[in-house]
């Protein structure tokens, strides 16, 4: 079995330019000018994946070896961890978009299409007086028929 752990915190620090190995597909490359990074190398589905892992002064090695330590989890189970980590970031980037912001992106897409340009009002001040105060700061991908009913139920009849 391959060692862990080669490294240690001062030998990082000190570390001359080139790549040194911390075991268990971890790697260290300093580069000439004094900078380094974290990376490593993984086998998916037979295929050889180099992912990096940050900055060495951004990323201790601890928790360099923490990464490494889940990404080897995830190759365990089969899953290729560049693509799970690219998936969790759209996941993320998914989640962010707030009602308020895609109402006014939608309204001023659309205004040029409204008679008079919406300036009127009759088109965003529904949304803005009754739908935004309640729902506004909430990602569009939590809202669901109960928010959307308990929000227009007072105001239905009027």
């Amino acid at each position: 079995m391959r060692s862990l752990h080669k490294l240690t915190a001062a030998r990082v620090k000190a570390a001359l330019p080139g790549k040194y190995s911390d075991g268990g597909g971890l790697w260290l490359h300093m580069r000439a000018d004094g900078g380094g990074q974290w990376f490593q190398r993984v086998t998916v589905h037979e295929r050889r994946r180099e992912m990096g892992l940050g900055a060495v002064k951004h990323v201790s090695l601890k928790e360099a070896r923490v990464h490494a330590v889940e990404n080897r989890a995830l190759v365990r189970q089969g899953l290729d961890p560049i693509k799970e980590l690219e998936r969790q970031q759209r996941d993320a980037a998914r989640n962010i978009h707030l009602l308020n912001d895609i109402a006014a992106d939608a309204f001023e897409s659309r205004k040029a299409e409204l008679k008079s340009d919406g300036k009127a009002g009759r088109w965003f001040s529904p949304l803005q007086l009754h739908v935004l105060p309640k729902l506004g700061k909430v990602p569009m991908v939590e809202i669901d028929q109960r928010n959307i009913r308990e929000t227009l139920a007072p105001i239905w009849h009027t």
